[in-house]
């Protein structure tokens, strides 16, 4: 007798899918390769310093989709969080995003936000009409000046790759402000689960029919044996390969303990060749209802990722969208198969994104099976 859905990967793409599939009446089985659940976003206690630690790196919750945050804050409490980032370049402290005071302390003036508009369009390269790259689009809105000292250092460490590489979409999510406003991101909903992304994640699959199988391996080839397969791990490894690996960057982490606080904000960034790290987070600042005495750091390096690494940011350029077309045509072709999340779509993904697109991918499944018609491999277009 055959079980009904099996899910590959306990993160938020398959554990929203399980709970809302559960809740519908299905027996689901998931199925993650580590020994934990909660996939990049997972949490824990560090043992010394009793700081909640965001173990593959820090993951702020921001959205302005209301489903998204409708849903996670019935598996936990989420706590006011704003993230103010700083950065360091040639050896002085700046805030980011780019704003009135991160002008007005680079160039050493005392602008009000209507000079300093007017300032920044001086420095624009208005010769670049339409910027198709990264660099193109930091030099036409914020200069050479900014540009160096903030962005193209930081994005050869980050990328592995000159700015004049990358499209200039990734520049397009940073803001440049007039005001004095030091918050990171600009959505309504901002916020940090006051125990960790593995309790909520815990608390999703917490539904009677969810079967959880953690350091297991699924084989693509057991498929039969359910009536559909949603997989959330890398597309390419479904397909073991055969159009090449698909390339992402990894990170590197160095831990280090200290007494007392370390930096004084919980991201600080480092823009120049100074030091081979991206950036330092210092993880009790991301809890800062908390009380430690002691505290812990990470310095965050950024590589091409091999077999064995764990991927984090997937690399989209012209080669490698041919290379996932090929993998989408082979998707298309499986049958009772259904790809999602950061590494079954390639797509870089925020967890609102990924938690709105995992409820819309079981509404699907859901319509499907009661109309009898085929669930297709992909909820979400991963080439548009």
């Amino acid at each position: 007798m055959k079980k009904n859905v099996a899910i590959v990967g306990a993160g938020f793409s398959g554990a929203v899918i399980a709970n809302q599939l559960a809740h519908a009446g299905y027996k689901v089985d998931v199925f993650e390769s580590r020994p934990h659940i909660a996939g990049n976003c997972h949490s824990e206690r560090d043992s010394e310093t009793g700081v909640m630690l965001h173990v593959y790196g820090p993951h702020i919750f921001h959205t302005d989709n209301e489903r998204a945050w409708e849903f996670v804050n019935r598996f936990g409490e989420f706590m006011p969080y704003v993230n103010r980032v700083k950065a360091i370049t040639n050896d002085r402290v700046f805030t980011l995003p780019i704003n009135l005071l991160t002008i007005n302390q680079f160039f050493d003036k005392t602008f009000r936000p209507a000079e300093a508009q007017a300032f920044m369009a001086s420095i624009g390269d208005k010769s670049i009409e339409n910027p198709a790259t990264f660099e193109e689009q930091a030099l036409r809105f914020v200069g050479r000046e900014l540009y160096e000292a903030f962005f193209k250092t930081y994005t050869i460490k980050q990328w592995g790759l000159q700015p004049s590489e990358l499209p200039a979409s990734i520049l397009k999510r940073l803001p440049v402000r007039f005001n004095y406003d030091d918050n990171y991101f600009n959505h309504k909903y901002q916020g940090m689960p006051k125990d960790g992304y593995t309790a909520i994640v815990e608390k999703i699959l917490d539904v009677p029919g969810i079967n959880v199988h953690l350091n297991t391996m699924f084989d693509p080839d057991s498929k039969g044996d359910y009536e559909h397969v949603f997989y959330s791990g890398p597309i390419d490894a479904w397909f073991k390969h055969t159009e090449g690996r698909l390339p992402y960057r990894t990170l590197d982490f160095e831990v280090f303990r200290d007494k007392g606080d370390y930096q004084g904000n919980a991201v600080i960034n480092y823009c120049d060749n100074s030091q081979r790290y991206t950036r330092i987070t210092e993880h009790k600042h991301f809890a800062p209802w908390e009380q430690h005495e002691n505290t812990i750091c990470y310095l965050e390096y950024s590589r091409q990722c091999e077999e064995a690494d764990v991927p984090y940011y997937p690399i989209r350029q012209a080669r490698e969208k041919a290379q996932l077309e090929g993998y989408v045509n082979l998707a298309r072709q499986e049958t009772n198969v259904t790809f999602v999340g950061r590494l079954g779509t390639y797509r870089y993904l925020d967890m609102d994104v990924t938690i709105n697109e995992a409820l819309i991918t079981a509404d699907k499944f859901l319509a499907c099976a009661a109309d009898r018609s085929a669930m297709p491999a992909f909820a979400i277009d991963p080439l548009a």
